[in-house]
């Protein structure tokens, strides 16, 4: 048994929730910028399908369906890491207040 069993699904449940408004953004604003923000779009499925397979886990359902999903977020992560945002060649570097040499 764990700890705080009932809790943990109130939890996943919110998480899971926090995912799809998450993805409905990243759609929106990737209808709006061209796709240019796939990797919002992949760290919003990550989070959908690690709930998914968290709340597989915590019910005791899925007969390993539930790793696939937990993999499958792995990999969404670490491509929305690989795909994140470059900074943009045509402007300047920021500089800081506290940089300054003079």
């Amino acid at each position: 048994m764990i700890a705080g069993h009932k809790y943990w699904i109130a939890i996943w449940y919110v998480i899971l929730g926090i995912g799809v408004v998450g993805l409905l953004a990243a759609l929106y604003w990737g209808r709006q910028t061209h796709w240019k923000n796939l990797d919002e779009i992949l760290r919003a499925i990550g989070t959908i399908t690690v709930s998914l397979g968290m709340l597989m886990v915590l019910y005791r359902i899925g007969g390993g369906a539930e790793q696939t999903l937990l993999v499958t977020a792995l990999f969404c992560f670490v491509v929305a890491f690989i795909l994140g945002r470059k900074p943009d060649a045509s402007r300047p570097p920021r500089r800081d207040e506290d940089d300054d040499d003079e």
